[in-house]
């Protein structure tokens, strides 16, 4: 620490944008001054991209901090947070870049602020490397509800890869204290849906396709679950530019959803759009896991900031997961412990991921 500053190094485990989300979130939420090194320092194109710089912007207004090092390319950034304040806050990536990772990093911010907010975010609502809006809206919103909050998300316009133009509404108020969650029994799946969409230029027949590809590829293994996948064309007046793409949802007798999801594009054939998600979905399925991989690194800002001891029974601990739990621990008193779960099938893969969680509380209520 530099004075009473938190370093953080944005270049070790995932070493991705990640880090920066949970560092920033709980920076704002405890009135801990950050330095952030190394921002992104093993990709490719190392430093701040346009959605991680809108990502620290909303943070900065949400708390009336002061940010420093904010460019795009920047591989360091200074960060002081203030006292969060709820109303209506606007980030825009001017790009494609995802507005469900915007929606991550100020989420948790809001939630302990004094008063309702409606965060105004524009990108990419389809965007590779991110969750698909459509997963937020499906899978991520009731599970993370679980933590005793509700949030209203309203999908105006969907944009997609290069130039983005969606826009989604988030609209939550604020909560005393979250509570921990217990997500441990998977039960068995009950049923199959999911949204085949294609936007712009693109024919029905593409969703046709990639819902079939999909159902197909699962019947192999689950032959007597109704499966529903809806092939849908986005209106031209709420869709910016030519997409498409499936998200497919396994929902469990005890409330689990599980889903796999994969994007289109061009030169990639349709049927193989809806197979790959298929796969991730049955690999999601295979593992006894009660979340799905892309589930499992987003809640744990949640269950670090929850009050009591949070359980998550979930398959193989990601990268992304260990990068969360490391910055956790690291910034507040949450206390993480990962278990292989005794399972009665020695199949499955499956682990506990236990929190201890701080009991942060919202001084503003």
């Amino acid at each position: 620490m530099d004075g009473d500053r938190v370093e953080i190094d944005g270049g070790i485990m995932e070493g991705g944008g990640q880090i920066l989300r949970v560092s920033t979130a709980l920076s704002c939420l405890l009135g801990l001054p950050l330095r952030v090194r190394r921002i992104r320092a093993g990709r490719s194109q190392p430093g701040l991209r346009p959605q991680h710089l809108s990502g620290l912007e909303i943070v900065r207004d949400l708390c009336d901090g002061k940010l420093n090092g904010g460019e795009i390319g920047s591989t360091e950034i200074t960060f002081t947070p203030g006292k969060i304040k709820g109303g209506t806050h606007i980030a825009d990536t001017k790009t494609a870049g995802s507005v469900c990772l915007l929606m991550q990093v100020a989420m948790p911010c809001v939630l302990f602020a004094a008063s309702p907010s409606e965060l105004r975010l524009k990108g990419g609502t389809n965007a590779e490397m991110a969750p698909q809006i459509d997963y937020t809206v499906m899978v991520f919103k009731p599970i993370v509800e679980k933590f005793n909050f509700t949030f209203n998300c309203d999908i105006k316009k969907r944009g997609y890869y290069p130039q983005g133009g969606g826009e989604v509404v988030v609209q939550m108020s604020p909560v005393k204290e979250l509570s921990p969650i217990n997500l441990t029994e998977r039960g068995t799946v009950t049923k199959i849906y999911g949204r085949a969409f294609v936007a712009g230029a693109l024919p029905i027949k593409l969703a046709k396709d990639m819902s079939a590809a999909a159902v197909r590829c699962i019947r192999k293994e689950i032959r007597d679950l109704y499966i529903n996948i809806q092939p849908v064309r986005e209106p031209d007046d709420q869709a910016v530019g030519t997409g498409s793409g499936i998200i497919i949802v396994a929902e469990t007798s005890t409330g689990c959803l599980l889903a796999g999801s994969s994007l289109g594009k061009r030169g990639k054939n349709s049927d193989k759009v809806g197979i790959e998600a298929a796969e991730i979905l049955l690999k999601n399925l295979k593992h006894g896991g009660t979340v799905d991989d892309s589930l499992q690194d987003q809640l744990i800002i949640f269950m670090a900031l929850a009050k009591g001891v949070s359980r998550v029974k979930s398959g193989p601990i990601t990268l992304h997961t260990q990068t969360a739990i490391h910055f956790a621990e690291q910034l507040t008193k949450a206390k993480f412990t990962v278990t292989k779960s005794e399972e009665e099938d020695p199949s499955n893969d499956t682990y506990i991921i236990e929190c201890q969680g701080m009991g942060m509380i919202n001084s503003n209520l």
